[in-house]
């Protein structure tokens, strides 16, 4: 998302947009109308950040009972009290791809795994109280094989490290308080649910 939707929205008016930063990502602050349910109108202030849409992937390998996961450096969590690198699915940015394009561009980079057929499961909005990104939510299968190289990109600040995980051990790092992402959460879920893979 790089504007405010142009639809008619007879709930909304929009009265200022003001552009706060537009570094890293975009931090803008709206001011508009809101209709109530009880037909009363609210003048209300919203900071948005906007940072693009992306894809996350579950790669699960159903013989050996495996995922794969990386492991990295996250500065939010850090100054957030969280100073360990975080256990995540693979993910990244569409940038102008579709969410499959994407997926399998950052597979191959993050993780060094040719994603052969991603299924696309679900899509969430992850914190839609002020980031406008939503998430489409991809599982793929991997092999032993498949595997070569990932790391990420170095010049893009990536230094991303491979964590292959039984997928008992990983629900139980998450029960654990061990995987604490939320896309990540979400995937391993969705394959306990489905029974992707044995417990």
């Amino acid at each position: 998302m790089t504007s405010i939707s142009n639809q008619q929205d007879d709930r909304i008016r929009i009265r200022d947009v003001t552009l706060l930063s537009d570094d890293w990502y975009v931090l803008k602050k709206t001011t508009f109308d809101y209709r109530r349910r009880d037909g009363r109108w609210q003048t209300l202030n919203r900071e948005t950040y906007d940072r693009g849409n992306g894809a996350a992937l579950l790669l699960y390998d159903p013989t050996r009972g495996t995922v794969l996961l990386t492991r990295q450096f996250r500065f939010p969590a850090y100054v957030n009290g969280h100073p360990e690198a975080l256990l995540e699915v693979c993910a990244g940015l569409l940038d102008d791809r579709s969410p499959e394009e994407a997926i399998r561009a950052e597979a191959a980079e993050e993780l060094g795994v040719a994603v052969r057929e991603p299924r696309r499961v679900f899509d969430a909005f992850m914190s839609p109280g002020s980031v406008t990104e939503r998430l489409a939510f991809f599982i793929a299968e991997y092999r032993a094989g498949d595997r070569g190289g990932g790391g990420g990109i170095a010049d893009e600040g990536e230094d991303i490290e491979v964590v292959e995980l039984t997928f008992s051990d990983a629900l139980a790092m998450v029960a654990g308080g061990e995987i604490v992402d939320g896309k990540t959460i979400m995937l391993l879920q969705h394959a306990a649910l489905h029974g992707l893979l044995p417990r």
